[in-house]
């Protein structure tokens, strides 16, 4: 099977230079519209495809909260993405982060509220595990595009490029507090945001390689010597940042790992808890995207 790979692009991302437009795509889930039409692309010159999804939707309509993040990972998944990549701008949460970093994350905390985790529900349930939710084959590939990309940048203007980092996910809309910025720093988490939660978890149920590149934009609020994060900086930053991050997609969707060494692979199996003869018809047609019919 030909691998794709499916990038969902946060803040400041609205498109990807250096690719061939293939087609727009409208996705209709059973869980509502994606953010926004998926953009089928290739890699100008070679035969690597991606599917392309603003998370806030193009203008950035949507805040994270707001998010169906449910709809975004079926519609990659029934649209033929075989990996995810998720692009997300972040606050870092340790000095040796410095803003401008990119950090291929590998570790989560969520603190969402309100945001629906799960493609099972009422007449179906599962639990899949999640002890490692970034993909490390993918997480792997993804770290030496990175390198890739930013060894080839003019000395001086290489930003740094950190293997691994723990990702607090907020509820936002709002920054966080002084207090609770430092409370996370005494968790030992490395980076802070607010949109990979529940979109890790989902796409582990849609058996997707997931994995994270974290473009840290700021020092939150802890850091006494630099100002509290505003949404000017973020956009400022981000502006610096976009290009580096559009060059890591062209490369790492040309490297892809095979998908059946990842975790997510097989995810489901032994994790559907409900039996095929009692799952409630309405749960089967909602998942029949997702679980074949002997499932």
């Amino acid at each position: 099977m030909k691998s794709v790979l499916g990038v969902i692009g946060g803040s400041g991302m609205y498109e990807i230079t250096g690719l061939e437009e293939l087609e727009r795509i409208a996705v209709e889930t059973p869980y509502g519209p994606p953010s926004d039409e998926l953009i089928r692309s290739r890699v100008a010159g070679t035969d690597h495809e991606l599917l392309f999804l603003p998370r806030h939707g193009v203008g950035h309509r949507i805040p994270p909260h707001g998010i169906n993040y449910r709809a975004n990972i079926c519609a990659l998944k029934v649209a033929g993405a075989t990996h995810v990549l998720s692009i997300s701008a972040t606050g870092s949460m340790r000095e040796a982060i410095k803003p401008g970093d990119l950090v291929v994350v590998d570790q989560f905390i969520d603190l969402t509220k309100r945001r629906i985790g799960t493609f099972f529900g009422p007449g179906a349930t599962a639990h899949v595990a999640f002890a490692e939710p970034i993909c490390p084959v993918m997480a792997e590939a993804l770290l030496q595009s990175a390198e890739q990309v930013v060894g080839a940048l003019p000395a001086g203007k290489r930003p740094g490029v950190h293997k691994g980092g723990t990702y607090v996910c907020i509820e936002g809309p709002q920054f966080s507090t002084r207090a609770e910025s430092q409370l996370y720093r005494s968790w030992n988490v490395d980076l802070i945001g607010m949109t990979n939660m529940p979109e890790a978890k989902l796409a582990r149920e849609a058996e997707l390689p997931y994995a994270t590149l974290a473009l840290a934009t700021d020092y939150d609020c802890w850091h006494e010597s630099e100002e509290a994060v505003d949404v000017a900086a973020v956009i400022a930053r981000l502006g610096t940042m976009v290009d580096e991050a559009k060059a890591v997609i062209r490369d790492l969707a040309a490297n892809l790992p095979d998908p059946k060494k990842s975790p997510a692979f097989g995810a489901l199996k032994g994790a559907v808890m409900t039996a095929p003869g009692r799952m409630l018809p309405e749960a089967r047609d909602r998942l029949g995207w997702l679980l074949p019919s002997d499932r």
